[in-house]
């Protein structure tokens, strides 16, 4: 027989005894910006504890680009001119476009760890509305998409190198109102490449110009172009020599909603001078229709003016009728 282990008392001095605290930090906070530097209180407790020095702030920002089904060739190229200018963009397959987009959106940002989404929604196959949502807490904005013009449609001169991080501008009448803060600041959170992005080139060769005119948000691409003659080399500042070459797309957004939530939720903004294509299209049927209705009574009331006002009888009709 095998002999008995004699009994210590050391499991219960090791459970009596203080283990160290290995359970990992508490995660900051996410905002908008990413993820909230720990409080200045904090900074001096963690660095007695081991020394490390907090992490600068790091933007990890992802934007995935999708469509709907049936979407149409054009919008399709504007979607692939668009995912060509954000290096950290990523693309998806179609979804459907029904009931249940959001969830499925919201399922497949969370399977490609984006934060960010652009999804290009056609209906009809003729209306083309664009989504810009942050997920998972939101906000999102619903635009409906106007004056469409593609690179190739457009074949303007311009040109910029692939992947470089452009530069945002905006016109002022961005902060008059608090809807269009926010609509800035998304837009800056989703065409802004991140810094040292795997795929970014370090360089500024273009600028995106965002503008409000009429309440639409206008979008144009323009090249930087400067002369690199030795002769002509731009000094520091010289900003007089340089000029924009514009490089394309081209697209118009016309705000519609603005919501709490991705894909949905409470309405924070709803746009009161929006029309509908589909009321636009009601109308200009009703017009036509109102033009050959005014052609059929006009008709009537001849035939109703030729009974009331009828021809005497001319005396001479049948004077040579025998002959």
């Amino acid at each position: 027989m095998a002999k008995k282990r004699k009994r210590t008392d050391a499991p219960a001095e090791a459970a009596g005894a203080e283990k160290p605290d290995d359970s990992a930090s508490a995660r900051p906070e996410r905002t908008l910006f990413g993820f909230k530097d720990p409080a200045s209180d904090a900074e001096p407790a963690a660095s007695a504890g081991d020394g490390a020095a907090v992490a600068p702030f790091r933007n990890r920002e992802k934007v995935l680009i999708t469509c709907s089904r049936r979407i149409t060739y054009r919008y399709r190229h504007l979607m692939q001119d668009v995912l060509s200018l954000l290096p950290h963009a990523k693309k998806d397959s179609k979804v459907e476009s029904k009931q249940s987009k959001g969830s499925a959106l919201n399922e497949l940002l969370e399977l490609r760890s984006c934060s960010s989404c652009l999804f290009f929604e056609c209906r009809k196959q003729k209306d083309l509305y664009l989504w810009m949502v942050k997920s998972p807490g939101g906000p999102s904005v619903k635009f409906l998409v106007n004056a469409v013009h593609t690179m190739e449609e457009l074949k303007l001169t311009g040109n910029h190198l692939k992947g470089s991080r452009p530069l945002l501008t905006f016109s002022t009448n961005f902060d008059e109102q608090p809807h269009w803060k926010l609509v800035k600041e998304m837009i800056t959170q989703i065409f802004a490449t991140p810094k040292d992005h795997r795929k970014a080139k370090p360089f500024h060769d273009h600028v995106f110009a965002f503008s409000i005119v009429d309440g639409h948000v206008w979008f144009r691409n323009y090249q930087i172009s400067v002369p690199h003659n030795e002769i002509d080399k731009v000094d520091k500042g010289g900003l007089d020599k340089m000029t924009l070459i514009e490089v394309g797309p081209r697209f118009c957004l016309n705000p519609i909603k603005i919501f709490g939530g991705s894909f949905g939720g409470p309405t924070w903004y709803e746009n009161p001078y929006y029309i509908s294509p589909n009321q636009i299209r009601a109308l200009e049927k009703r017009q036509k229709a109102g033009k050959y209705a005014k052609k059929v009574k006009a008709k009537v009331r001849r035939k109703m003016h030729e009974m009331e006002n009828t021809l005497e009888p001319d005396e001479f009709a049948e004077l040579w009728k025998g002959e």
